[in-house]
Formats: structure tokens, C-alpha cells, sequence
């Protein structure tokens, strides 16, 4: 009796222990304590929403990046605008007996030859946009194309050459050019030519990108318009390998994405994910999925730091963070069945935290435990007076 009352005692003590929280170790916060936050009168408590179909649709939504075919022109120039600095040669054909440009020549029977052709010295289109041609003056050349430059050579020479024919070839193309650079071996400009090379060409001209193709983001600069997409949705979709234009810059930047998993997962570790993005789904099967035997299905969080924009309306704002981030957490409840549909679409973005809190039978077998360490020495001492 005095042996049995003493244990009583012992275990109520123990229990009057457990009942402080901070009592036990324990991995992070438990789903009640996540879900009843103790507020602050100044600090709101952060958000939890529930994940359903219509969270999982916005957010879908809110990720989908733009097409580089949606947004860009994808149908080249057929000719190429020539630029300042772009060097071009003219060649001009005289009908005999031409002597504008050059002597007359005969053939072994003294007869003229029926045409004649002069090629000026190669020259660069100069700062005002023009080059010179000889009894042709000025001829505006920046902005207009071969062609076009041709024909207004062929008529300012009109009526002093003798059916003049005129044909001018650029020899150096120093503006119609793209640069390259980035995670490539070699940062380059790459000449535009009339086979109009696309975003793929310029990266292989460049030698490739130096990191992995699923680590990689291709980031495309156009004027004011800067727009990027997963180099491994450029490869898979052939529309989305446009043809570039004059002054476009092509990045290929390294974005090594991750989450971390925390709790009673599988394993608890920072998990990288591609460019191309990762669901709930797939990252809870990275992070080893859910401990049978501890973890709770009903307490699955995403804990995420959003734009301050994307606050539900009249919600009180929680604190932000130094970069003007809002926390916000999602909760899954695995034990509905529709929830694993759901989690096959919810995208999981970088820097993330998975969280699973500990199911409350866990933590009454930690107090389980707790009590036999405490009440075991006893009944051993007891025992052996």
C-alpha cells in the first residue's frame, strides 16, 4: 500500500511536470500551437489558410511565368537594318562606253566591254548614319536595309553613269548583334545574320551554359522588356527558342532553388529543386514523406514569406520582414482524401519550410517515456530494501 501510494505520487508529480511545456524536447511547435497562435496586442497572429482546391488554383495561377512565344515577337526581320559602325562595300556596273568610274575597256578585238564594275573601298557607316559615294554624295545608310541602300546609290547616279547597277555587301556587322553572357563558358556578341539565329544558336555559339540545364534561367533583354523562362522549357518546347533581334541580351543565370524539410519527415535537411518548379507532393516524397509512427497527417504547414500584395483583404498584416515579406502558412490536412489531388498541383516556391508537427499520441508516449525513466529507479530501490 505505502509502495503502491508513493508510485501515485510520483506519477501525478511527473504528470504536473509534463503539463509545462517546455518540459519536454520536442521539434518545433505542435499543430494546436500553430493553429492558436498567442498574439501580441501590437503583433497580429500570422495567417493560416487551409489548402483546398481554390488556394491550389490561385496560386497555380499567381506561378504560371509568360512564354517567351506570348510575349516577344517570334517573326524575324527578312533584312536586316544596317547600323553605325556596320562597314559596307559598294560595287558599281557601268554600261560601255562608261567613264565615270573608270577607263574604258576592250576586248583583243578593240571591241568595249559591255559592262564594267568598280568597287569602292570598304567603309563604315559613320556617326551620322551615312557613308560617301563618289558623284553620289552622302547616302543615308543606318536604318535601311542593303536593298534600300542600293537603289538610292542607283538613283542619285542616274543620268550621270551610264545605266548604272549598284550592289552593296556588308563586310563587318558590328551593330545587328546579340550579347550573350551569364553561366556560359564564353561571355560573346554574336553577329545577326540573314539565317536569323535563335536563342539556342546564341547559347551555342557561347558554348553552353556551365551549370546544370534543370539549374538554369534564361533571362532575355529586350528594350524595356525583360522576361526569363527555365532553359529545360526552352529545349522541351521548340516555340519557345524565338529569333533574336538586334541589341537583345541573353542571360543564363543559376538559380539553385530549395526547400527545407522540418519535423517528423523522413529526413530534415535543405532539399534543391529544379527551375521548372516542384508540388507539395513531390516534395514531401524528397523529404522521405511522413513518419508513420510520430508524424501528425493533420499537420502538415508550408510556412512561406509572400509580397505584402497578395494579403487576403481587411486580414491584419503580421510584422514584415526586413525585405518587406509577409509570413503566411498553409496547412494540409492528409487524412481528407481530396487533399492528395490537391498537393499534386500546390507548387512549393523557393525557400520554403515543410513542416510536419509531432501527432499527439507521440507526445504522450515522449510523457510515457518520461514517466517510466522517472519511476523505474524508485521501484528498483524499493524493491531491493
Amino acid at each position: 500500500m505505502h509502495f503502491t501510494t508513493k508510485s501515485a505520487s510520483m506519477a501525478l508529480s511527473a504528470l504536473a511536470l509534463a503539463g509545462c511545456a517546455s518540459f519536454f524536447p520536442s521539434i518545433g511547435p505542435t499543430r494546436h500551437g500553430i493553429e492558436h497562435q498567442e498574439a501580441e496586442a501590437s503583433i497580429p497572429p500570422i495567417p493560416v489558410i487551409d489548402v483546398n482546391e481554390d488556394v491550389t488554383r490561385r496560386l497555380v495561377a499567381r506561378r504560371t511565368r509568360l512564354l517567351f512565344s506570348e510575349v516577344l515577337s517570334t517573326r524575324p526581320d527578312q533584312l536586316l537594318p544596317m547600323g553605325k559602325g556596320d562597314f559596307l562595300t559598294v560595287t558599281i556596273w557601268e554600261a560601255a562606253p562608261a567613264t565615270l568610274f573608270g577607263s574604258v575597256q576592250l576586248d583583243p578585238r578593240g571591241i568595249p566591254a559591255p559592262a564594267l564594275a568598280t568597287t569602292l573601298p570598304e567603309q563604315p557607316v559613320d556617326g551620322e548614319g551615312c557613308i560617301t559615294v563618289p558623284f553620289a554624295g552622302r547616302v543615308p545608310a543606318a536604318g535601311k536595309t542593303l536593298p534600300e541602300i542600293s537603289a538610292e546609290i542607283k538613283r542619285r547616279l542616274m543620268g550621270k553613269a551610264n545605266q548604272p547597277e549598284v550592289l552593296v555587301l556588308q563586310s563587318r556587322n558590328l551593330s545587328s548583334s546579340v550579347t550573350v553572357v551569364g553561366e556560359v563558358t564564353t561571355s560573346t556578341r554574336v553577329p545577326l545574320t540573314a539565317t536569323h539565329e535563335r536563342l539556342l544558336d546564341a547559347l551555342a555559339i557561347a558554348a553552353g551554359v556551365r551549370q546544370p540545364v534543370n539549374k538554369t534561367t534564361i533571362q532575355l533583354t529586350r528594350g524595356d522588356a525583360v522576361h526569363s523562362l527555365p532553359l529545360e522549357t526552352i529545349i522541351k518546347d521548340p516555340r519557345q527558342n524565338i529569333a533574336l533581334q538586334p541589341g537583345d541580351v541573353v542571360t543564363a543565370l543559376y538559380q539553385p532553388l530549395s526547400f527545407t524539410a522540418l519535423g517528423a519527415t523522413g529526413k530534415n535537411e535543405e532539399i534543391s529543386f529544379e527551375t521548372q518548379g516542384i508540388t507539395l507532393a513531390q516534395a514531401l516524397a524528397r523529404s522521405g514523406g511522413l513518419i508513420d509512427q510520430r508524424s501528425n497527417p493533420k499537420g502538415v504547414f508550408i510556412f512561406r514569406l509572400e509580397p505584402k500584395s497578395r494579403q487576403a483583404p481587411g486580414e491584419p498584416a503580421p510584422p514584415a520582414a526586413a525585405d518587406g515579406l509577409i509570413p503566411i502558412i498553409y496547412r494540409v490536412d492528409l487524412r481528407d482524401p481530396r487533399s492528395l489531388f490537391w498537393i499534386q498541383s500546390f507548387p512549393v516556391q523557393d525557400k520554403d519550410v515543410l513542416y510536419v508537427s509531432n501527432a499527439p499520441v507521440w507526445e504522450l508516449q515522449k510523457f510515457m517515456n518520461l514517466l517510466f525513466t522517472l519511476a523505474y529507479p524508485v521501484q528498483t530501490g524499493l524493491q531491493l530494501r
